[in-house]
């Protein structure tokens, strides 16, 4: 039996995960030099020390040995038992393309959103140079990769970054990441440098995405430091991570997630990008969605003090809560309420996620889920498991439902 049965759901937060020369392999030759292999760091099965080169040749060791593992008899043996216990780099699917539709039956999911694991930070960092041609270019060799990986199976939804650095560019690999098959488009959840994600000059992305019935998808880890790195300078121990290590969230850096997509999409709110794309969806992944009430009722709140006073506010034709019912879809984190948050923000607004098969997603996030819903009826627990992931998918989501 898989994990989940009985009822139809959609994930809307999986994840490849990728081995270390990944985004390198997938780059233009001329790029290639450039592109460091990534340094795994404890907490995900391949901790690396000494010299570079040598790390990397013994990481390529490991990665064979890792996929004859993952085809042995002995693995397979108890792989449904086992399939939201073995995580990253150990989990069914993980990095290995062909396996990942036997992970979707053993899970029970009727498909996924696929993200990259690594590469979100590198992306937003690297628009941030003043290099355009290396930008766009390790956004191609990304967006390369996660599409050659789920092209395995048509339930498998590649998200492809687009950096908004540069108006031309960013609307030209839009054009090319949609032609590629992308299912999702993966922007910064932050301010690009230069100008803000509402202005005009953008409006060919929105317009191309709309046409062509795919969301625009905001995910953790696309931004500068959440927070002022002062924070963690407190005389204390540094606690471990969800993974062991020292690389990833905790707590008080936990509290910063919300702030980018919050102002990121009042900003585009407010400067009428929603009104002028009425079709577009925006989903905001792996961000939380506690967040969300507060920050709508703040928008109301904004609203009302500068209707008087900017034009632009007067010129909506909607108030913001409305845009958010409408237009912005969220993933709530296995340990939020999300009963209250479907009572306080509105039944449309939040979808199920597993984050598979990182760990943060926990061994059992579908029965954390079932238990936050409480006893809300049968209608409202189909638009958190199913519905709301096909209004956000658009024209992928009309052909899941078919």
């Amino acid at each position: 039996m898989s994990y989940v049965s009985g009822r139809i759901v959609h994930d809307a937060d999986a994840h490849i995960m990728e081995p270390p020369t990944w985004l390198r392999d997938h780059a233009d030759p001329g790029l290639r030099d450039r592109i460091h292999p990534l340094s795994l760091t404890g907490g995900n099965e391949l901790r690396q020390t000494g010299d570079p080169e040598e790390q990397l040749r013994d990481l390529e060791s490991t990665f064979e040995k890792l996929a004859v593992k993952h085809a042995s008899p002995e693995y397979r043996a108890d792989e449904a038992e086992e399939i939201m216990a073995r995580k990253n780099y150990a989990a069914t699917g993980s990095f290995v393309a062909s396996d990942r539709p036997r992970a979707l039956d053993l899970l029970g999911f009727s498909s996924q959103l696929v993200f990259n694991t690594f590469h979100n930070r590198r992306l937003h960092d690297w628009e941030h140079i003043e290099d355009l041609d290396f930008a766009y270019g390790v956004a191609r060799a990304h967006n390369r990769g996660m599409v050659e990986f789920c092209s395995v199976d048509a339930r498998l939804l590649p998200t492809c970054y687009v950096p908004l650095v540069n108006f031309e560019r960013a609307t030209e690999m839009c054009d090319e990441a949609i032609n590629m098959g992308a299912a999702g488009l993966l922007v910064a959840s932050g301010c690009p440098p230069g100008h803000s994600p509402s202005h005009l000059a953008l409006d060919p992305v929105w317009a191309r995405a709309q046409e062509a019935g795919i969301p625009i998808v905001f995910h953790v880890g696309g931004t500068d430091d959440l927070i002022d790195a002062n924070y963690f300078r407190n005389g204390l121990p540094v606690p471990p991570d969800f993974h062991g290590g020292e690389e990833n969230f905790r707590s008080v850096d936990y509290m910063g997630i919300p702030n980018p997509p919050a102002q990121t999409l009042a900003t585009m709110i407010f400067d009428g990008v929603f009104d002028r794309f009425p079709s577009l969806r925006f989903g905001v992944i792996e961000q939380g969605a506690i967040w969300i009430p507060s920050w709508m009722r703040q928008m109301e709140s904004a609203f009302d003090a500068f209707v008087q006073h900017e034009d632009r506010i007067r010129a909506l034709a909607l108030r913001p809560s409305e845009y958010v019912r409408r237009q912005v879809r969220a993933t709530p984190y296995p340990t939020e309420d999300v009963g209250w948050i479907i009572e306080q923000a509105g039944v449309e607004v939040v979808l199920f996620s597993s984050d598979y098969p990182h760990v943060e997603g926990g061994r059992r996030p579908y029965e954390r889920f079932e238990s936050s819903l409480g006893t809300v009826d049968e209608t409202v627990r189909r638009a958190f498991y199913c519905d709301n992931f096909l209004d956000l998918m658009g024209t992928a989501g009309s052909v899941l439902s078919a």
